[in-house]
């Protein structure tokens, strides 16, 4: 059945009038849940995410952190974006030192005060929002690599410069691949309204809505206030003062959930941080460097060589001898190095078979892993994950020595 079948369409208006008329926000975010809910289980999935509870009440799991990040929809996710924790047992932001239970997200709140229960809503649409694609502006689409064909013939009034160039002549290798978009003729301010302007994002009530900051608030490292420029120097810019939480995809601000696990009260000792981001193996460690490092958060220094960007190794381990309360980082970029050559660590590939299992490049032109694919084959799913269990393998003593 295609994902698009009359009956499937049917199915999805159904769903979304009903959301509607219960008095939730519909976006179109929570349409890509449902297609989300067909390509990963085919049919209706009425779990929720406190039903995980079961899964991890006794310790027998680990518990699983989901995340999202709260953003302003003419703002840039780098300019303004709040990180939002589910859990099975709650849901809310360590920023304002706020959550409810994860029950009762979507319903409406003011003051700290329920005043109007909903349903939980299933777990399709909340994975619709951790991985939607549609919540991007124009501009992070650009900066993300994807080419906007329709501003090729726009030279005149979009000047398109790289800010820092990964090469063989770059005199740093801590840059990460930015661009900058400058309007620069007198249709310049639609422009920027269009660029920056939010496609979508998952629209919910908010349970912050009416809280009061405390007068002090500034001085928690959370809040970035040293400038006129930041949205935290201002309360009434803040998120208590919006009726609506915009939820997107925290990869459109750091494509790996450091901020969470990096509470003060987790008191994490080991990070073990895996590279799924197309392009830029070290970049999600760049920026938590940058995010940790603006806020007094504990994070060990990301030195690199320009080999280390040119031809990263399987395993990286980042320390902080200074500080003790800095967690170890174990990160292991996606590639494939070795598993070419060896099906198990020490183990070579003999047979012609068994070479033509192993060789192959995860960023390629033409490669199937790329980030605007969203189905694989059994084949290329079973390469991937032989891979990085082969990569975390290859690595033992180096996560030993880390433990």
């Amino acid at each position: 059945m295609s994902a698009y079948s009359l009956s499937r369409l049917s199915y999805y208006t159904e769903e979304l009038n009903r959301m509607r008329d219960d008095g939730l926000i519909v976006s179109l975010t929570d349409f890509w849940g449902l297609l989300v809910e067909f390509f990963v289980y085919r049919q209706e999935n009425p779990a929720r995410l406190s039903d995980q509870k079961k899964a991890v009440e006794s310790g027998q799991n680990p518990l699983p952190i989901y995340a999202g990040v709260n953003t302003k929809t003419d703002l840039k996710t780098k300019e303004f974006a709040e990180w939002c924790e589910f859990t099975p047992y709650e849901a809310g932001f360590s920023k304002y030192g706020a959550f409810i239970r994860t029950e009762d997200f979507r319903s409406q709140f003011n003051k700290g005060c329920l005043i109007k229960r909903m349903a939980e809503p299933r777990i399709s649409y909340l994975l619709g929002m951790w991985s939607s694609a549609f919540a991007a502006s124009l501009d992070e689409i650009w900066n993300a690599g994807k080419k906007l064909e329709w501003l090729d013939n726009k030279e005149d009034d979009v000047e398109l410069a790289d800010d820092i160039k990964m090469s063989s002549e770059t005199s740093s290798s801590d840059g990460l691949h930015t661009h900058v978009v400058t309007p620069s003729s007198p249709v310049s301010y639609l422009v920027d309204k269009l660029l920056n302007s939010r496609l979508s994002s998952c629209q919910s009530h908010n349970f912050l809505h009416g809280l009061n900051l405390h007068s002090k608030y500034h001085t928690s490292h959370e809040f970035i206030t040293d400038t006129d420029t930041s949205p935290d120097t201002f309360p009434s810019k803040l998120t208590p003062s919006e009726p609506i939480l915009n939820l997107v995809d925290s990869g459109l601000s750091i494509n790996s959930a450091f901020p969470l696990v990096l509470r003060a009260a987790r008191e994490v000792d080991l990070i073990l941080s895996f590279d799924y981001s197309w392009g830029g193996h070290f970049d999600v460690l760049k920026l938590t460097q940058q995010y940790c490092s603006e806020r007094s958060i504990p994070f060990p220094p990301i030195t690199l060589s320009e080999e280390d960007w040119k031809n990263p190794k399987e395993c990286y381990i980042f320390t902080d001898a200074k500080n003790p309360k800095t967690p170890i980082v174990l990160h292991f970029p996606l590639i494939n190095q070795f598993f070419r050559k060896f099906k198990a660590p020490g183990v070579p590939r003999v047979t012609p078979e068994e070479k033509d299992w192993g060789d192959f490049v995860v960023e390629c032109a033409d490669s199937p892993y790329s980030t605007t694919n969203f189905t694989y084959t059994e084949q290329q799913h079973s390469r991937l994950v032989e891979l990085n269990q082969y990569n975390v393998l290859n690595n033992k003593d180096t996560l030993l020595q880390a433990l």
